[in-house]
């Protein structure tokens, strides 16, 4: 068993506007550089390995904690949302009505215009789980903390999930054989 601890990055402006980042490259907001130089990584992953998504949030926030030469991982990066990159969900809820709602109700296979779906995100990241070895803190995205906690709970991504995720938490699981498993959420 091997332990994988993943947490989201910081604020930027877009996430504090409610805009979908997506594959967008937006940086840190000074609002989300304060924070997380207040923040302690939690003693469960301090002496983790760190590896990070490309983006540029993901790479600052390493850096502010402490791991500014953490290996890059391309298939950490956030779910492409296509088209809607830049939008907020409320507004494209509004302006698609009904085929909005239908394509929420798909969960895993939810697709934004031209975007790709929580399965392939998951798929692509099930493929770097399996390579890990050691322990590892993951410093990444919603999209991909989703996915993951999507997979090690069997939840679809339809109605609730089946726990309430704090998004500047670390949340840890544990990894055996490719398979995975709730060790602890919303860890501090």
């Amino acid at each position: 068993m091997t332990l994988l601890a993943l947490l989201r990055h910081g604020d930027t402006a877009w996430s504090a506007e409610g805009r979908i980042q997506g594959r967008s490259d937006q940086p840190l907001s000074e609002a989300g550089r304060a924070v997380l130089s207040a923040m302690r990584l939690p003693a469960a992953c301090r002496d983790m390995r760190v590896v990070t998504s490309p983006l540029a949030r993901c790479v600052e926030t390493a850096a502010l904690l402490g791991a500014a030469q953490a290996a890059r991982e391309p298939r950490l990066a956030e779910m492409s949302w296509g088209a809607w990159e830049g939008r907020r969900l409320e507004e494209l809820r509004a302006e698609l009505g009904e085929a909005m709602r239908e394509n929420e109700a798909r969960g895993l296979d939810f697709r934004p215009e031209g975007g790709e779906s929580p399965r392939e995100v998951l798929a692509r990241v099930c493929e770097w789980l399996r390579e890990i070895s050691e322990p590892t803190l993951a410093i990444t995205h919603r999209g991909v903390i989703r996915a993951v906690f999507a997979t090690a709970t069997g939840w679809d991504m339809t109605g609730k999930p089946p726990a309430k995720l704090d998004w500047s938490a670390c949340h840890l699981f544990q990894l055996n054989r490719g398979r995975v498993k709730v060790e602890k959420l919303n860890l501090r």
